[in-house]
């Protein structure tokens, strides 16, 4: 397995610049979304995102069991993962357990045999948030990042959609 990971922040190009690398490797390819559509301006997003992967591409809807689905996807299939900041939060607002879900979801992405491209948001270059539980989720998705790209082959950081090599 070779897991690269993409981390940037809002709109610095990390999803576009994930699906680039992936479709450089032979399709098809499995997209595991982990975004939950709960009003209008998040539809069009995931319908802008979808509308960008061509033939090739299959779609798996991950808001909460993103372990389990990346279970489902054949092994020699390339994967993209997008992204962990969405599942955590979605995780964090559903009272799971997040240290044990991280490592699950850990387990899940060393199991990959194919290669692996996960996205995530760098949430800690801002001010110091100004409620407990934005700090909590700040603090969760650093440890998060930090983790997964202790083991990652290669970690991007895209910034103003240019891709910075971090690691490998």
């Amino acid at each position: 397995m070779k897991l690269t990971f993409i981390l940037g922040g809002a709109r610095s190009g990390k999803s576009r610049h994930a699906e680039v690398l992936v479709e450089r490797l032979p399709s098809p390819w499995t997209y595991v979304a982990t975004a939950e559509a709960y009003d209008d301006e998040m539809v069009e997003r995931i319908a802008l995102h979808r509308s960008r992967r061509g033939a090739g591409w299959e779609t798996i809807d991950a808001p909460h069991h993103l372990a389990a689905s990346l279970m489902t996807v054949p092994p020699e299939r390339p994967v993209l993962v997008d992204c962990l900041t969405l599942w955590l939060s979605n995780r964090m607002l559903g009272d799971a357990d997040i240290e044990m879900e991280s490592a699950v979801l850990e387990a899940a992405l060393l199991a990959r045999e194919a290669p692996l491209f996960v996205v995530s948001n760098e949430v800690g270059l801002g001010i110091v948030p100004d409620n407990t539980l934005a700090r909590r989720f700040r603090d969760a998705q650093g440890r998060l990042n930090q983790r997964i790209a202790t083991f990652a082959d290669e970690v991007v950081l895209m910034v103003a959609g240019l891709p910075l090599k971090v690691k490998g």
